[in-house]
Formats: C-alpha cells, sequence, structure tokens
C-alpha cells in the first residue's frame, strides 16, 4: 500500500498473506521476516509446514504455482520482493543472495515520532 499498490487478503485462510494488484496482474504474496543472522548473514525460513498435530512437520516449499512472490523483511528492515521462481523450492534462504531484489528498508516507518520539526 505504501507503493500505491492495492492490497488484499484472503477472506479464508489461504497459501498466500496478499493479493497484490501488480503491473503484470495480480500477484499472490507470502509475507516472511527474520530476525536470525548467521555468519554470513541473515538467514529466513521460507518453506510452510503441512498441518500437523503439534506443528512438527517438516518444512516443504511453497509451489511457484500458488506463490508468485515473497515479500521479506529483515532484521536491519530492508526489504525484500523476491519472485518464488528465483528461490528454486529452498525452504530456507540467506538473504545476501538476493540482494537485486532489495526494494527499500521500512526502518524510516519505525522512526520516532518525537523530533522536533
Amino acid at each position: 500500500m505504501l507503493c500505491g499498490r492495492n492490497v488484499l487478503t484472503p477472506a479464508e485462510p489461504d497459501t498466500y498473506d496478499l493479493l497484490v494488484d501488480m503491473p503484470g496482474g495480480m500477484k499472490r504474496v507470502q509475507v516472511k521476516t527474520t530476525t536470525f543472522k548467521s555468519k554470513d548473514g541473515w538467514l529466513v525460513r521460507i518453506g510452510r509446514r503441512p498441518y500437523s498435530i503439534g506443528n512438527n512437520a517438516p518444512l516443504v516449499p511453497y509451489d511457484p504455482e500458488v506463490i508468485e512472490l515473497f515479500f521479506i523483511v529483515d532484521g536491519d528492515l530492508t526489504v525484500y520482493v523476491i519472485p518464488s521462481l528465483a528461490v528454486g523450492g529452498r525452504t530456507q534462504i540467506l538473504l545476501r543472495s538476493y540482494t537485486k531484489y532489495i526494494v527499500g528498508n521500512a526502518a524510516g516507518l519505525m522512526a520516532s515520532g518525537s523530533s522536533a520539526a
């Protein structure tokens, strides 16, 4: 919405989090965040768990026929929009390998409103 796009949420639980009106049409988007930073950089789990009692099933990748984009925010508030085809069936990625998909930083949204004008 901050980018001027129309955004919809599914009326019932679904495999995507948002429908976003993009120049190429509506895209199904899965939203992910991470605060896990390894010595190599930010890691984010982009897999899903099929429903299981105790939520202990192994992660499986999202089907690129079901999710077109991942919207990811890392611990530095860097924002990525990564096509699902670019992650090639992975369930976890190292974000430094996807820097070409950085679209901005949300740190400005977290700024304190207490500064004098």
